[in-house]
């Protein structure tokens, strides 16, 4: 049996919304209802589903829809032979690939500083701090050969690092810069954003708890509302990299590699496609396909790994080395490897193929280790004898001494007190979004000033995703029997409104007597968090209204379980999947919009008389699909009720830190509108109850 706790009615802050958002104390007719668990009476799908398993709809509906753009994207390969497509394609792939990052700042001065110097057997480092973009500073360790054995100016790799939590100073990564020197290479080895010396969160009580993919998923969160991704951030620091490099004499600028494995493979893999200084590469364990295992076995990656829509372009792993083809490229692949082997050789393959086609298959090779994911001896040998074949004119079998000579991460520090953070002036990638946040949000004050409401409502619905209503099928709907209570009679239902897609509802209609309104009930929890005895949907009942709770696509009983990579307790149980979608330029909010739409539609015109209006309640971050959808539709709704809402997502981006929000994330929404442009829209039709920030604290108006 339903477990509840009945609270009196509460009393909360209420915002309503007109010309400006007015704050105001109500009475709230709607209470708050703790459920342990669904009641059976108001569990729908089993016996009546056509899904396998309804709590994996989501993902085996989004795979469906890759497998598709797979289909057309191996099409479109197969097609493009001749040197001027492969040209233009290649063009249009960096093109797209910058605008969907968010573009690239602008070139400032580096300043860079050499701040210590080791003398080791066989080579030398120098320690590196510089500034990619002002005040946010790259630690690197420059590895230099020996120059009574070598003579200036050197061939230089550029080295970004996986995902260690020692980055330059992991072990791997600055024997392969020793490996480099010792052969006479110059290798610039950098810690990444949120690892080595560059942890970018700082807790109120000053420790930098986050790192590696736990840090880079944070700043994607608010990184994606502005139009942007954490790639931007390492591919710029990649880049300015680069630029440091070839300010030095003793560095040919005109011959420069980048190898990296893992993380820095996909750094490696991103940088030599996008930057054309960069004559030699060998990205290792990364690249394999996106439309292939990995996202159907471990899921999408970190934030950085996936760029948004590439999937619907057209944009998968092999592409990054199409995109430098004919420049000479190595796969560094590893048998035992999660990134997985046989998409490894099917992206070399198509890779190959094509440079073929340009007429230099023999710059486009592999090697393969039967190896776990890392940059084992095999590899970093590998990867060092493609440097010096291409850059260095040498063509020379290199084995790596056992004794080589590698300097300890306490050595390899370049900051005082072991963080870029601790800096006079430092600025993180927090900061660098919050900088842009606040030139956006002017921006949006002039636009929603200057353009006709009509326009902005289109830029929004074709941002989101969303649909006009006549567009939308009707969907199918499936009566699943009736369940008589003390109160009404709740219809269990089922709406189709798309191949593979079930959205479970219960509508629960008062007896006897017209119905004084309808009501849309959505919350994030699903349709029976608040369904309970003398919970919020019984009160609307007493209060002579129709209720329709519905599952919206991936809530309620369609909530997939067990997505752990993505830390829940950061970003929700939706993360593979929210990506899955924003690999197909999807946002959860406009799909989860059309499918509320679908649903408001069917109890209009089937469970309501003419006159009768309808209503929204929304509970918890819904409120965002609550309200694109109303404004989509301006007459379809005549009311809105947003209890617990996340107010803005200007505020994701300003706290930096955030919980439960990634799934409401809409790429791009902050450059044309935020959650408030959408309530002045609506007038005073909405009602705003216990609004929330994106910490889930109580608002506190700025």
């Amino acid at each position: 049996m339903i477990v509840t706790e009945e609270r009196d009615r509460i009393r909360g802050k209420a915002l309503k919304a007109g010309g400006t958002i007015m704050l105001t104390v109500l009475f709230v007719l709607l209470g708050t209802v703790t459920v342990s668990e669904p009641a059976n009476e108001w569990v729908v799908l089993p016996g009546h589903s056509q899904l396998a398993d309804p709590q994996s709809m989501m993902t085996t509906y989004l795979l469906g829809k890759i497998a598709e753009a797979e289909k057309r994207w191996r099409e479109a390969y197969e097609k493009r032979t001749n040197l001027e497509e492969i040209k233009a394609h290649q063009a249009f792939l960096k093109e797209e690939f910058l605008r969907r990052i968010g573009g690239l700042p602008e070139r400032t001065p580096l300043n860079s500083q050499i701040v210590g110097r080791l003398e080791r057997r066989g080579y030398r480092v120098e320690k590196v701090i510089f500034e990619s973009q002002p005040k946010h500073f790259v630690t690197a360790a420059l590895f230099l050969p020996d120059p009574n054995k070598f003579k200036p100016p050197y061939a230089a790799v550029l080295v970004p690092c996986g995902h260690s939590n020692e980055a330059k100073a992991y072990r791997n990564y600055a024997g392969f810069g020793a490996l480099c020197a010792f052969n006479g290479l110059a290798a610039l080895v950098f810690d990444p954003i949120d690892q080595g010396e560059r942890h970018q969160w700082r807790d109120p009580d000053g420790k930098f708890t986050l790192w590696g993919t736990a840090g880079h998923n944070m700043i994607g969160v608010g990184s994606i509302l502005l139009g942007r991704n954490t790639a931007r951030y390492e591919i710029w620091d990649g880049m300015r990299a680069i630029d440091y490099l070839q300010s030095r004499p003793d560095i040919d600028p005109d011959k420069i590699g980048c190898s990296g494995i893992s993380g820095g493979g996909t750094q490696t893999a991103y940088l030599m496609a996008l930057d054309p200084r960069i004559k030699a590469a060998a990205p290792g364990c990364y690249i394999c396909s996106l439309y292939g295992r990995l996202i159907k076995t471990n899921g999408p990656q970190d934030a950085e790994q996936n760029i948004y829509g590439q999937l619907a372009l057209g944009m998968d792993h092999a592409d990054y080395c199409m995109m430098r083809a004919p420049a000479p490229t190595l796969l560094l692949t590893a048998t035992r490897d999660y990134f997985d082997i046989e998409d490894a050789w099917m992206s070399f393959r198509m890779a190959k193929r094509l440079y073929g086609r340009l007429g230099y298959p023999e710059r486009m090779e592999l090697a393969e280790t039967d190896e776990k994911h890392g940059f084992s001896i095999q590899l970093r040998e590998a990867s060092v004898r493609w440097m010096l074949r291409w850059l260095a004119g040498r063509d020379e079998a290199v084995f790596e001494p056992s004794d080589l000579d590698v300097p300890t991460p306490a050595e390899l520090q370049c900051t005082p007190q072991g963080e870029v953070m601790l800096l006079e002036g430092a600025r993180s990638v927090y900061d660098l979004n919050r900088d842009y946040a606040k030139e956006l949000a002017v921006r949006r004050q002039k636009l929603w000033q200057s353009t006709p409401q009509e326009e902005l409502i289109n830029k929004v619905a074709q941002i989101v995703g969303l649909r006009r209503l006549a567009e939308l099928p009707q969907p199918e709907v499936v009566a699943c029997g009736t369940v008589r209570t003390e109160v009404c009679d709740v219809e269990k239902l089922i709406f189709r409104p798309e191949p593979g897609i079930e959205l479970p509802a219960l509508c629960f209609k008062p007896r006897d007597r017209k119905p004084s309104a309808g009501v849309i009930y959505i919350h994030e929890d699903g349709k029976a968090a608040d369904a309970g005895p003398g919970g919020p949907i019984e009160k609307l009942v007493r209060d002579g209204k129709l209720v329709l709770a519905v599952d919206l696509r991936g809530l309620g009983e369609t909530q997939r379980t067990g997505q752990t990579y993505f830390r829940p307790q950061y970003h929700g149980p939706d993360g593979q999947d929210f990506y899955l979608a924003y690999h197909l330029e999807k946002s959860y909010v406009g799909m989860r919009a059309e499918d509320l739409l679908v649903v408001a539609r069917w109890v209009k015109q089937e469970r309501l008389p003419a006159d009768v209006p309808l209503e929204v309640v929304s509970v918890g971050y819904l409120n965002s699909v609550a309200l694109h959808a109303a404004v989509r539709e301006l007459g379809l709704f005549s009311h809105l009720t947003l209890v617990r809402p996340m107010m803005s997502w200007h505020n994701v981006v300003e706290l930096g830190f955030s919980k439960n929000r990634l799934v409401n994330t809409v790429h791009g929404a902050l450059e044309v509108y935020d959650l408030p442009d959408l309530v002045r829209v609506l007038g005073d039709r909405v009602t705003i109850i216990d609004p929330l920030d994106a910490m889930g604290e109580p608002w506190k108006e700025s």
